[in-house]
């Protein structure tokens, strides 16, 4: 069954256009619970946001929604993805629902669902909910349950009253975290900075690290309702280099949006990502005998320098697709407890479901404790290939192996840089891009041949 809203890591787009408006989300509320009910469930849903000065307003329509089908809706507030994922498994919800654009800007928003289990709706059941938001009749608002909806006063826009929060669910979370991140060394007096992006992690990363006794100086955690991700967090970590130093800081750790990723700083300065942090706790796991099937998941996206020393090292990188959702159903088919991305999404399965970025940074520290040197001095040698990465705009999104001049330049491609490096080219699974990235051992080259195929997709598909 296809899917027309779902991407890879649920719906998002702008704030109050389709389908980020609040009569659609209120349909979408209805939608999930008609289809929890209609499996036997009593339709509890717990929901998280981000600090958006949307998110709040689109959570009141989805609890509107919810409850219109007979659902109940467990407000936790600003919380974290992973907190709710980890509330919906262990406090005993039928889904979870957090309303978060991630690292996009604050005038985008989005909506993840969780099952029961915690991890990430199924795509049949995904397509369900949306076939279901998506008849004509339900977007007519006549014929069903999901019609009636209060308007505003122009008549057009709903608008739903707003839902408090139970800052009680936030704190399970905080418990389910420590509990989680089990750390096996003292923490205490160890010097972190934390970029919290204006997102997502500003009022649970103060309780976690305080626990710890870490010593913490917080940047960006002043949300503003339009501040989230702008020039800070993960995406924009210069800022938080520039702490580490002028602090002589044992590490940062920047944050995105809805604190689902992690990026780390090491005390030189030297900023370090996904692969870098799969590599530590990889190699942490292997040589205790803890790294079950000697695999670590990763994606196509994965520099080629952690595939070849972790073959030196006897562990085995496997590759999917782009999306932790992916990266999950791999690590769940073969039984593996560690995968991630690139990007800071790091999964530990013998601990969460899902990316989380606080429990990513707290797994690190604890590596870094054990091993009795520096950070900077565990990756020191390391040097990825050079890679580029291009984004390219795109109006159509036709499969780029059925496209017979794309699907030539881009074998061509292959063909040129052979076994010196990699070529691939996909699409964004939330925004109108084509992701162009070369890797391999020759800048120059690789930045030619990136280009060169960029080119080819602006004249088709731009």
């Amino acid at each position: 069954m296809g899917k027309r809203l779902f991407g890879t890591d649920g719906i998002r787009g702008a704030v109050g256009i389709f389908p980020l408006d609040t009569a659609t989300v209120y349909r979408l509320g209805a939608a999930l619970t008609r289809l929890l009910t209609q499996r036997g469930s009593m339709g509890r849903v717990v929901i998280g946001y981000d600090t958006r000065e949307s998110s709040a307003p689109l959570c009141a329509a989805l609890v509107a929604g919810i409850h219109r089908e007979g659902g109940d809706a467990a407000v936790a507030g600003v919380l974290p993805t992973p907190g709710v994922a980890r509330l919906t498994r262990q406090d005993g919800f039928d889904a979870g629902v957090v309303i978060s654009a991630s690292h996009n800007p604050f005038s985008d928003n989005g909506i993840k669902i969780f099952s029961g289990d915690g991890t990430k709706m199924s795509d049949d059941d995904e397509a369900i909910i949306e076939a279901s938001l998506l008849d004509s009749d339900i977007i007519a608002g006549d014929t069903t349950c999901m019609d009636n909806a209060p308007r505003g006063s122009n008549g057009t826009a709903p608008v739903f009253p707003a839902v408090g929060a139970n800052a009680r669910l936030a704190d399970h979370y905080v418990h389910h975290l420590l509990e989680a991140a089990r750390v096996g060394n003292d923490l205490e007096g160890v010097r972190l900075v934390v970029d919290c992006a204006n997102g997502a992690a500003v009022d649970v990363a103060p309780h976690i690290f305080a626990e710890l006794g870490i010593k913490v100086r917080f940047l960006n955690n002043d949300p503003d309702g339009r501040n989230i991700n702008r020039d800070c967090g993960s995406l924009h970590p210069a800022v938080l280099i520039r702490a580490v130093r002028e602090c002589n800081a044992d590490a940062g750790l920047a944050l995105d949006g809805d604190a689902d990723r992690c990026l780390v700083v090491d005390d030189s300065g030297r900023l370090l990502d996904g692969d870098f942090i799969l590599y530590l706790t990889g190699l942490h796991l292997q040589r205790r005998g803890k790294l079950r099937n000697s695999t670590v998941v990763a994606t196509v996206m994965s520099n080629l320098w952690l595939e070849q020393t972790f073959r030196a090292e006897g562990i085995n990188l496997l590759r999917t697709d782009v999306g932790d959702k992916y990266v999950l159903e791999e690590m769940v088919r073969g039984d593996h407890v560690l995968g991630g991305e690139q990007s800071g999404h790091i999964i530990f399965r013998d601990r969460a479901t899902t990316g989380d970025g606080l429990l990513t940074g707290l797994r690190l520290l604890d590596v870094w404790r054990t091993s009795g040197k520096k950070l900077s001095e565990l990756v020191a040698g390391i040097e990825p290939c050079p890679q580029i990465l291009l984004n390219v705009r795109v109006k159509s999104k036709p499969v780029l192996g059925d496209h017979p001049a794309l699907a030539r330049v881009i074998r061509r491609a292959g063909e040129e840089m052979g076994s010196r490096g990699r070529v691939l080219v996909r699409y964004s699974g939330t925004e109108p891009l084509a992701r162009v990235m070369t890797e391999g051992n020759d800048a120059d080259e690789i930045r030619r041949i990136a280009e060169e195929v960029a080119a080819e997709l602006r004249n088709h598909l731009g």
